[in-house]
């Protein structure tokens, strides 16, 4: 029986691939936002990564030729998209590895701004991230696969009921009603779109989070840490 380490074993050779492509900044960041967000146009995802369009085309180029991503062109619009749509739990757990305070090099105190912040009108930070996850492990949205920009409500509303919020009740008029924004700090997403507005107003009306001194700001209540403390597993107000 030969050894392990194999360069014809079709696993091992996807994994190391798949990495490959991982280890440039631009590569990664375009598909974590491709993943979560959805389709962008070139110009979309340029601005979005705050590269120029020639450098992202040279990426988007190799990540199309490894399969990663696909393009389709509507007009004079290339419009770029995930080339599966299992990768983003693959860099889901990247993205939670890299925060592990356990295996990456001590860094400056958290501040209440990186806990809770503002992204637009939703909460973005620890507290956003948060949010996000509890709403799709108990069954309210359903997670994004990268094949549209909106997200789909699942079966079971109660966890928006919990925060306060009643999708029944919410009318996005032109905008979309649930969307993932990546989380800036934290790579994965976080809930945009008029329900995010909404989870917002209702942690404010409750006075869980108020908005505090800095921009964008927010701050988490003795209250809401009573209450998200049972409602978010995992999450610390501090």
């Amino acid at each position: 029986m030969g050894g392990l380490v194999d360069p014809g074993n079709a696993v091992q050779g996807a994994i190391v691939a798949l990495t490959r492509e991982l280890a440039d900044p631009v590569r990664l960041t375009a598909l974590q936002v491709l993943a979560a967000e959805g389709p962008h146009t070139m110009v979309q995802l340029a601005d979005a990564l705050g590269v120029t369009a020639p450098r992202l085309g040279n990426h988007l180029a190799r990540l199309r030729a490894a399969g990663l991503v696909t393009v389709e062109h509507a007009g004079r619009h290339a419009v770029y998209r995930v080339g599966r749509d299992d990768l983003l739990p693959v860099l889901t757990a990247l993205a939670r590895y890299g925060g592990n305070d356990a295996i990456t090099p001590p860094r400056a105190p958290e501040s209440t701004v990186d806990i809770a912040h503002t992204c637009y009108d939703h909460t973005a930070g620890r507290l956003g991230v948060a949010v996000f996850a509890m709403l799709v492990d108990r069954g309210a949205l359903r997670p994004p696969d990268g094949s549209a920009p909106d997200l789909t409500l699942g079966d079971d509303l109660t966890a928006f009921h919990d925060l306060g919020v009643d999708p029944a009740e919410v009318h996005p008029a032109r905008r979309r009603l649930a969307t993932a924004c990546l989380d800036r700090t934290n790579r994965i997403p976080h809930l945009g779109g008029v329900l995010g507005h909404e989870v917002l107003a209702a942690l404010l009306a409750a006075d869980w989070v108020r908005r505090g001194p800095r921009d964008r700001e927010l701050r988490i209540t003795p209250r809401g840490r009573d209450r998200l403390g049972g409602l978010l597993p995992g999450f610390e107000a501090a």
